[in-house]
């Protein structure tokens, strides 16, 4: 059997009503480059936790770090680990104390496992927890057959979604964090970076009354996906000047508000230009270094309102997300370009920029 292939697991040896006791899993598990496919056992359920068979899993430019070994990942990690930490499943045995879910119950998860008695958690920030642990990273994820959750992690997917739209509920709620920290309706929106929450973000302003999304990349496939997204426009930033392409879009008066989703210093600066005085800058993309900014010109002069955004809130965001998707005014579908079995194409065509959003199908089960 090829390694790298998410295929159908055989169970016939397995006595009838029983479940196997090992599974497969994508686990980093050691120092260093690259993840591998390794028979692990089959987690035990504890008390106040929920068994999940996975059904669909998101592939994450986190899961790319960690299997490149950049500096984040060795600062961070503890191999070993099993990764995937966006992921939708069904409800196979609840714990002790479990009330609110039963078998067959289809879950997405908060990927953040937080403490609930630091003064972020006791103050309703618990999306900022000192103490927080994350699936997939800090904790075994749910690139496996099987995953273990804490029960309050779990959110009952909408039934009007498909298994891989629920797959992608966890970055999703990064879109929807970014974009609800200020105003959207009535107001002109520009979305910076149209890797996947970029192109979610572009959704779910829309859905959420912006009059007028405009979208900007390097990449013209980014941008081509940004229009399924129904961006009313886009700009190639790496071939047009984007503050007065911007300015031109929106009558001279700039965007109420940028959603930044790339990370990108240019990218900032381009926004903070575009932006009226007075509007809001939404920041979720990561700099990879630090970097100077002309902060009295671009954001003490301006009026500027700068909001840092990690994680969802927990769980305001889950409901705001919940009732975009369940009322049917926001689909992701366009944003996810590949359904696929095997880990290592997919994190060869994350790292290849030809992509959107790349999900995978776990063994066993069926892409249909």
């Amino acid at each position: 059997m090829n390694p790298t292939k998410l295929a159908a697991r055989d169970e016939t040896s397995a006595p009838a009503g029983t479940r196997a006791r090992t599974m497969r899993a994508v686990v980093k598990a050691a120092a260093g480059m690259g993840a591998e496919i390794r028979e692990v056992p089959v987690p035990a359920c504890g008390a106040g936790e929920l068994l999940l068979r996975v059904l669909r899993a998101g592939v994450c430019g986190t899961d790319l770090h960690i299997v490149n070994w950049d500096r984040w990942s060795q600062s961070r990690m503890h191999p070993p680990v099993t990764l995937g930490h966006e992921f939708v499943g069904e409800v196979v045995e609840a714990g002790a104390g479990v009330l609110d879910f039963a078998e067959g119950d289809r879950v997405a998860c908060e990927s953040h496992i937080i403490c609930g008695t630091c003064l972020a958690c006791r103050t309703g920030n618990g999306h900022v927890c000192e103490r927080t642990r994350i699936l997939g990273v800090d904790v075994n994820g749910g690139f496996a057959e099987f995953v273990a959750v804490p029960a309050v992690n779990a959110w009952r997917a909408p039934r009007n979604i498909s298994l891989e739209a629920a797959a992608v509920m966890e970055p999703l709620g990064n879109a929807v964090h970014t974009a609800f920290a200020g105003p959207l309706s009535g107001r002109t929106i520009a979305v910076t970076g149209c890797g996947p929450i970029g192109l979610f973000a572009v959704g779910v302003a829309r859905a959420a009354g912006a009059t007028q999304v405009i979208a900007t990349d390097v990449s013209a496939y980014r941008l081509d996906l940004a229009r399924r997204m129904n961006a009313d426009a886009v700009i190639d930033a790496s071939r047009e000047n984007v503050p007065d392409r911007v300015m031109a879009l929106t009558q001279g008066r700039g965007v109420d508000g940028v959603l930044e989703m790339s990370g990108s210093p240019q990218a900032m600066r381009d926004g903070l230009l575009a932006l009226r005085n007075g509007g809001r800058l939404s920041l979720l993309g990561l700099p990879k270094e630090p970097f100077e900014l002309d902060w009295n010109r671009l954001v003490i002069f301006k009026g500027v309102t700068i909001h840092g955004i990690i994680g969802r809130r927990m769980y305001e965001t889950w409901y705001q997300m919940d009732n975009l998707l369940q009322s049917g005014r926001l689909d992701v579908r366009p944003a996810i370009t590949h359904v696929m079995e095997r880990f290592h194409e997919a994190i060869a065509l994350l790292q290849s920029g030809q992509a959107g959003k790349v999900v995978l199908v776990p063994w066993g089960q069926s892409t249909a």
